[in-house]
């Protein structure tokens, strides 16, 4: 009989038998506790197989944007995988892909199993957000060497664990199911659909992505305020804009009043968009 201890840790072999890849997540190394999974694939590029993946219980110096720290508690999905790219041009759209995957995974799992999909969307640029609360983000980090673009990529979601914010699972008991996410389904499905998807990212392009993608992502036709500092006065200046989409190099596209085009970068900058708010300079 399983111990609680045991019932916690995640499955490998639950998760081997329902994962259906060529690539993405066969190679798993797993530890109930780590201090960030994103480290130890990062500073073990170079010794693992492309597409490996690294899969934490629990981490107490996770990473984010910034070099944010935090502790991930038990109940969180935490992994980090590996993949590498020849075309800088669409390194930048790899978080977007990613952040599509999850959300495709966490409904295609809802309808298989026969409730309404939860619906998880996109905060731009890497966030993922049920209700208005934060569930999940992901974290991209890449090298360059001898023309081929290193990339490590992690993946933070609230399955069981509602602190800080809320879970899925807590929101699935909110309506009346009995169905609970398992970590192993997740990710095995989440691979599923991100092998698909980064197919057609690097044979096609991002476009044949986009309609999905601006259907789960919160910001279509958002007005938000663009501070931009001003050498000049103390108070920054401040210019109202509507969010269009993506540039084709990931950045977020978006129009002034007056037609001037605006691109914000995801990183340097800082977003509130539930405020509308976002402090950057146009371009």
């Amino acid at each position: 009989m399983e111990t609680q201890s045991e019932k916690d840790e995640f499955n490998i072999d639950t998760y081997m038998d329902a994962l259906e890849t060529k690539c993405f997540g066969r190679f798993i190394l797993w530890s109930p506790r780590l201090p960030s999974t994103q480290d130890i694939v990062s500073l073990n590029f170079f010794e693992l197989p492309i597409g490996s993946v690294c899969i934490a219980d629990l981490q107490f110096k996770g990473r984010g944007r910034s070099h944010n720290t935090w502790e991930s508690p038990k109940g969180s999905l935490l992994l980090s995988f590996t993949m590498q790219m020849e075309n800088g041009h669409v390194v930048p759209l790899v978080q977007y892909v990613v952040c599509l995957a999850m959300t495709e995974a966490i409904k295609n799992l809802s309808i298989r199993n026969g409730i309404p999909p939860l619906d998880v969307r996109i905060k731009w640029p890497n966030d993922l957000y049920f209700n208005g609360l934060k569930v999940g983000g992901i974290l991209c980090g890449s090298t360059y060497q001898s023309k081929i673009f290193n990339i490590s990529v992690g993946v933070g979601l609230n399955v069981d664990n509602d602190k800080p914010t809320t879970s899925l699972n807590s929101e699935l008991q909110k309506l009346n199911s009995d169905y609970k996410l398992q970590r192993e389904d997740i990710t095995s499905t989440f691979f599923d659909k991100f092998e698909h998807f980064f197919h057609i990212l690097i044979h096609q392009g991002f476009q044949p992505l986009e309609e999905l993608y601006y259907k789960t992502w919160l910001h279509s036709g958002q007005r938000i305020i663009v501070q931009e500092k001003n050498q000049e006065q103390d108070l920054p200046t401040e210019n109202v804009v509507t969010v269009q989409g993506l540039t084709s190099s990931g950045y977020l596209l978006a129009i002034a009043d007056n037609g001037e085009r605006c691109e914000l970068h995801p990183d340097g900058n800082s977003f509130d968009f539930f405020k509308g708010l976002v402090r950057s300079k146009l371009a």
